[in-house]
């Protein structure tokens, strides 16, 4: 099952990264875990963009139209594979620096584990209110921080004092992507290619 290390990572996450690391599954598998977990972000959105409109304080409830939501959900979707694979080439890359030598396929595994809790934290906009969906979003974010610096050391075989420094700059690097993706979405916004239309 594609799933299977879902409930670990939550459960017993150090256990869980043992059993990732032993078992390394192919890259098809990890690619299969990808492009599962990234469909929620982008079907949320859509759903609760068009279907329940989201509110912000105590104005009216906001509705995107189909046609809008579902290109901006497409272009999620496609900018979560795009900025995983980018943060997976990047650990990689750096992994030489603190003395690690990872196949790509670990590095994709630590990068869509560690995402997942962010992806899943997406079911929050069952009630689009902005406050609880940045709640769940920055708890989420916390927690996908935990499995980094808890994952780093056991599926890069790196020490845990240097798995530290690792871990801080793979989540540089993830920040940086993120600030990379929202700076093309607003680019794409203002030239109205990605513009909603509400409804």
């Amino acid at each position: 099952m594609i799933l299977n290390h879902l409930w670990g990572l939550y459960a017993h996450p150090l256990e869980e990264w043992q059993t990732i690391d032993n078992r390394h599954e192919s890259i098809k598998y990890s690619l299969s875990h990808i492009a599962l977990i990234a469909l929620i972000p982008s079907i949320m959105g859509y759903y609760s963009s068009v279907h329940l409109g989201w509110k912000i304080g105590a104005g009216d409830a906001v509705y995107l139209t189909h046609d809008s939501a579902l290109l901006i959900g497409v272009a999620m979707y496609c900018a979560l594979i795009v900025g995983i694979f980018a943060l997976s080439y990047l650990s990689h890359w750096m992994a030489v620096t603190f003395g690690a030598k990872p196949t790509f396929t670990q590095t994709l595994e630590l990068s869509a584990y560690t995402a997942t809790p962010m992806f899943m934290s997406a079911f929050s906009a069952f009630y689009p209110e902005l406050w609880f969906v940045a709640s769940v979003g920055l708890i989420a974010l916390a927690y996908s921080v935990y499995l980094l610096y808890t994952g780093v050391p056991i599926l890069m075989h790196i020490p845990e004092e240097r798995g530290f420094i690792y871990a801080s700059s793979v989540v540089t690097c993830g920040l940086i992507l993120l600030v990379i993706i929202l700076a093309a979405t607003a680019i794409l916004w203002t030239n109205g290619i990605i513009s909603p239309t509400f409804s």
